[in-house]
């Protein structure tokens, strides 16, 4: 009724047919009498030329129209390369007005990526319209496909567990639903199907995927929406560590390499890395393997070393090549160390055989041979040196590391590079508490099961824990899951939970295991995050087609917002005054 082609189709081999397209106008253009139109849709656009302007009258850009014409051959002088079909133009002979634009135009869907971000939120439809915008919501739709097919095609079930749950600790705050029918209690949107998915493989399903939602009520990032995002949610019955990781390298290592043919892609499988290494020889546990320079550990040189500013601490050292660096990039480099909490900054530089820097005279010859033969360090290039207490040096050194490799230009471009990082601790001391508290998945299997948590020091204990890391962006994390009764009481019993607590908090799990549970594992890549790579875009707010701002709002529909007295009566809702102190 409304169109014969779409947009993008239209070629030489078309010419003196008649056809019908319909979309929205691009562009408006007069050339003394005749207009001339990009008509765009989903997939492209195609010039049409209206000899008879009346009918046109009144008509606006981002208007939708149908038009009907013969589709004709360019003049030469306007033949558009850039285009598809940019060798033929529509002579149009009648239109009809489907939609018209009566408003004014916040900002043009063209140019929508230079406009405010608050703006684009609140006309998101508008910008929804610029093609690179609309491309990464079409990249999010096939992706998906694709990873669908995979899972199906390994044999993964596709089963969707619920949304209105019961409230756990995940690590993050909960979004809590009031019960109109249960007075003064409380659904919760899940963090994770953790419970649901460990519950299914008691159930005896093998192999369980789905596209899951999850909601936490935290802050946004760059790389992380506030309040809601998308993960491929995936468990094995009857699983090791091994199994997991190599179903999420085949999955990940085909969707890059079919999503991203023209970059540079670890190859599988996936370079596999302690978490105690990650966090020495990067500074991070999630660590960017695009970048070539590594941390080095100088704690023990330097416990032989007459300089007191490093007594007593660890130090960690980094080696890089900064023979073309001018006195100013020394200069940054020290006001970058103090800008992060640094007290400074040390660094030797080998220079003509000899050692040049401020901690050069501590050093004794012996001593400037074994930190050559230590670092490896060459000719021109510079060891940098950074100390502070245990809890800090590794944070520190991180950051320099990241510093060093961008500020030097050595990241690798135009690639995914991807690690498994594995043998998370298992618990660690909570800052605020000061107690004894899980590092992150609490349902995980530690490594040497009971006897471990028996017979060694908590803080030593290993966790089958594991988290796939892409261009120092963690993409998925995991876990060999803790099926047994028994080592789940005793690991709950380490972080303060009495065993009734446990049977209470999580219930379904307490019991279900006590009914024959298989030993089983699991993981979750994150959607988002994987589309915002892949489209090569800086927020993943580009990636999601509705989503809320940095301060968790919908601009567009105006949420969050009040609601009425009647609608908090009936879930039993009071709203508190603000009180003041």
């Amino acid at each position: 009724m409304y169109r014969t082609v779409s947009c993008s189709t239209l070629r030489e081999t078309h010419i003196g047919q008649t056809v019908s397209l319909a979309g929205w106008i691009d562009t408006i253009r007069d050339h003394g009498g005749v207009l001339f139109l990009d008509l765009r849709d989903e997939t492209g656009i195609t010039q049409v030329v209206f000899q008879d302007t009346s009918l046109l009258d009144g008509v606006t850009r981002e208007s939708v129209i149908s038009v009907t014409g013969e589709v004709v051959a360019r003049d030469p002088e306007t033949v558009n390369p850039k285009l598809a079909t940019g060798l033929i133009e529509v002579k149009v002979s009648s239109m009809e007005m489907l939609g018209a634009c009566t408003g004014r135009l916040p900002f043009i869907p063209a140019d929508s990526m230079e406009t405010r971000e608050e703006v684009r939120l609140k006309y998101r439809y508008l910008d929804l319209r610029n093609p690179a915008v609309h491309e990464n919501i079409l990249l999010r739709s096939r992706v998906i496909t694709y990873l669908r097919r995979q899972m199906e095609d390994m044999g993964f079930l596709d089963i969707q567990t619920p949304i209105l749950t019961a409230s756990s600790p995940e690590g993050a705050r909960d979004f809590l639903v009031p019960s109109r029918k249960h007075r003064g209690t409380f659904y919760a949107l899940p963090q994770a199907p953790q419970q649901f998915k460990q519950l299914l493989m008691v159930s005896g399903f093998h192999q369980y995927y789905q596209i899951a939602p999850c909601f936490r009520d935290e802050d946004a990032r760059q790389d992380r929406s506030p309040g809601e995002f998308y993960q491929l949610d995936f468990e094995m019955a009857f699983a090791t560590q091994d199994d997991v990781l190599n179903v999420c390298e085949q999955v990940i290592s085909n969707t890059f390499h079919t999503f991203a043919p023209d970059k540079a892609i670890s190859d599988a499988p996936f370079e596999r890395i302690t978490y105690a290494d990650a966090m020495l020889k990067y500074g991070t546990d999630k660590p960017d393997l695009r970048n070539p320079l590594t941390i080095i550990d100088l704690t023990d040189f330097f416990s032989r070393v007459e300089f007191k500013a490093f007594k007593g601490r660890p130090v960690r050292g980094i080696v890089a090549d900064c023979s073309a660096c001018s006195r100013k990039f020394f200069e940054d480099s020290l006001k970058f160390a103090t800008s992060i909490g640094m007290k400074g900054l040390g660094y030797l530089t080998a220079s003509e055989g000899q050692f040049k820097g401020p901690i050069d005279k501590f050093l004794t010859d012996e001593q400037r041979a074994e930190i050559r033969t230590l670092s490896g360090i060459k000719e021109g290039e510079t060891i940098f040196f950074i100390s502070d207490s245990p809890k800090l040096v590794n944070l520190f050194a991180g950051q320099i590391h990241t510093w060093l490799g961008e500020t030097l230009g050595l990241i690798e471009k135009d690639a995914f590079r991807f690690c498994f990082v594995v043998d998370f601790p298992m618990y660690e001391i909570n800052a605020e508490t000061n107690k004894l508290d899980f590092t992150h998945n609490p349902f995980s299997m530690p490594q040497g099961g009971l006897e471990a948590l028996e017979t060694q020091d908590p803080l030593t204990i290993l966790a089958y824990q594991y988290d796939l890391v892409c261009n120092g962006i963690e993409l998925a994390s995991g876990a060999v899951r803790n099926h047994n009764i028994d080592i789940m009481k005793k690991a709950f019993a380490l972080a303060g939970y009495t065993e009734e607590e446990l049977a209470n908090r999580f219930s379904a799990l307490y019991t279900a295991f006590q009914y024959g549970a298989p030993p089983h594992a699991g993981m979750a890549p994150g959607i988002d995050r994987m589309i915002m790579l892949l489209a090569d875009t800086e927020t993943i707010r580009n990636v999601i087609a509705f989503p809320l701002n940095g301060n968790a709002q919908d601009l567009l529909l105006g949420a969050p917002s009040t609601v009425t007295e009647q609608q908090l009566r009936d879930v039993h809702i009071q709203i508190r005054p603000e009180t003041t102190v």
